[in-house]
């Protein structure tokens, strides 16, 4: 029997793929739309959605108006910018973490915003020319990117990018990279936890690296993104070895059931969860389905052992300290979503995070933040979120039966709460994170994850230590956000989210070391 959540039992959908249109209307066959080619696919579209607005893609320009205080009013234009007013770099990495690189996006027609929107979800591209440090990208595929990040996001305001170099020059790259992501720190005034995530992490295990670029799009400043490393061929060559190896993305879902949890032998089970991003061979799943299967079905004294040679243990631990002592909002212990799963030269899958700009949350979820020229909605009550009579998050009088999913903030099935007092074995609440409970269930792993939630809480939790990296980031792009016009947060949020507001990431950061250091479990751990 497969853990809750197998088979005919999930709690939510199963994930939104793109829709492939583009076989539809490449006339010329090369695997990209010319702009006669993507006029024709735009029309098809507005007319299917004409007849079907609440189907898919029937979100029209502007948007709903958003939670947290956002509208759908236009913004202001921002100011007008050319490659003769910016610094240029020439040996400086692409993530370098002192970099502030400035990226000019031009696009054929002035309505881009609204030719991206009309292929959100799609897998259509559209093509402009991007100039970086002097240099020139002819062609280079741009789409929007993200899903809560661009629904919540009216038009005019700043949506996440995802920008292919190699889209139609199989050999061009930017700096050695083929694809970047651009984030549009949704969820996040303070612009900072992906990149500090990121830093941390890096410390731990392989993660995607983290740095800002300023973005000028056809002549305007669209303001500061962060910029995300893609999690393809590159990144599993640098960090495993090959680029051959197996690549799966479990994507944000309300009803996340990306946690490793037995379905049985047939790939059809997976797919609705575990999107596969390298080829689409049958090996590549059986390798994914052998891991669940020793999850479900090894004894925990012979599970380390047992998973061993097909499966980075140790690594998983750490994975998933880091998602809890960091509180990752939309991470593994609440939606068990948001990662990414690659296999190295040895035949080994590891975790790698992914979607990091909601750790460090202060509780409360979506819509406990601010938005465009919005305040705060309402934050949750004190003691909300803590230690009940079991050691657990969320137990107690009133709290969600024997197998019973809790109403979660990643929906139902996830794990609500989160914030400075989460229970460092709050996973083990998720009826979906399969993985988790059986290598929490192994004393010597609980103890050794523990250990790590501890460094990390002693190490990294520490402001005398993160402070200064965070403040560097800060003041890095600290100009550049106050004259953004298309940023989702008031600057005055960004101002002080270093401070001693009682949501700020300092604030944060103290309470949960505090938090951690103090836990039974992990004191005992010692």
């Amino acid at each position: 029997m497969g853990f809750p959540g197998g088979p005919g039992r999930g709690f939510g959908p199963p994930m939104r793929e793109d829709r492939k249109i583009l076989a539809q209307f490449d006339r010329d066959g090369n695997k990209r739309l010319d702009a006669t080619e993507r006029a024709a696919a735009r029309d098809f579209l507005q007319q299917e959605r004409a007849g079907n607005p609440r189907g898919f893609g029937g979100r029209g320009p502007g948007g709903p108006p958003g939670r947290g205080g956002r509208t759908s009013t236009p913004p202001e234009t921002g100011e007008k910018i050319v490659a003769a007013e910016v610094a240029t770099f020439t040996n400086e990495p692409l993530y370098g973490p002192g970099v502030l690189r400035t990226l000019f996006l031009e696009f054929d027609d002035s309505d881009w915003e609204r030719e991206l929107e009309d292929f959100h979800g799609t897998d259509v591209d559209v093509p402009a020319t991007l100039r970086v440090d002097g240099r020139t990208y002819r062609d280079v595929g741009v789409r929007f990117r993200g899903m809560s990040s661009y629904m919540m996001v009216p038009t005019g305001y700043k949506r996440s990018l995802n920008l292919s170099i190699d889209y139609a020059h199989e050999d061009q790259a930017l700096l050695g990279f083929r694809t970047l992501n651009l984030l549009n720190s949704h969820e996040d005034p303070s612009f900072l936890r992906a990149a500090l995530f990121s830093h941390i992490a890096r410390q731990y295990l392989p993660a995607p690296r983290v740095n800002f670029v300023r973005t000028v799009i056809n002549g305007e400043n669209w303001g500061v993104y962060a910029s995300a490393e893609q999690f393809n061929k590159d990144f599993l060559k640098a960090n495993f070895g090959s680029i051959k190896g197996a690549r799966w993305k479990v994507p944000g879902s309300p009803g996340g059931r990306g946690g490793m949890a037995y379905l049985g032998e047939d790939a059809a089970a997976y797919r609705r969860t575990y999107e596969i991003k390298s080829k689409d061979e049958p090996a590549s799943w059986a390798k994914l389905i052998r891991v669940c299967r020793l999850l479900e079905e090894t004894a925990p004294d012979q599970l380390a052992a047992a998973l061993a040679p097909h499966f980075d243990v140790d690594g998983a631990l750490r994975f998933l300290a880091l998602d809890v002592a960091l509180v990752n909002g939309d991470g593994y212990w609440t939606r068990t979503s948001d990662y990414s799963i690659g296999e190295d030269v040895g035949g080994r899958l590891h975790l790698v995070p992914h979607d990091m700009n909601e750790a460090f949350s202060n509780g409360g979820g979506p819509g406990g933040r601010g938005g465009p020229r919005g305040g705060r909605g309402p934050r949750p009550p004190e003691g909300a979120v803590g230690f009940g009579p079991a050691g657990r998050e969320g137990g107690g009088a009133g709290g969600p039966g024997p197998g019973t999913p809790p109403a979660g903030r990643g929906g139902f099935g996830g794990v609500r709460g989160g914030g400075p007092n989460l229970d460092p074995l709050a996973p083990l609440n998720n009826p979906n994170a399969a993985l988790a409970a059986k290598l929490l269930a192994v004393p010597a792993l609980r103890a050794r994850y523990l250990g790590y939630v501890r460094d990390i809480a002693e190490k990294w939790l520490d402001w005398k230590v993160l402070g200064p990296v965070a403040q560097a980031y800060h003041d890095l792009i600290d100009a550049d956000v106050k004259r953004d016009t298309r940023k989702l947060d008031r600057y005055e949020e960004f101002a002080s989210s270093l401070g001693d507001d009682p949501r700020s990431l300092k604030t944060f950061a103290e309470q949960r070391r505090t938090f951690l250091l103090q836990h039974p479990e992990i004191a005992a751990a010692r």
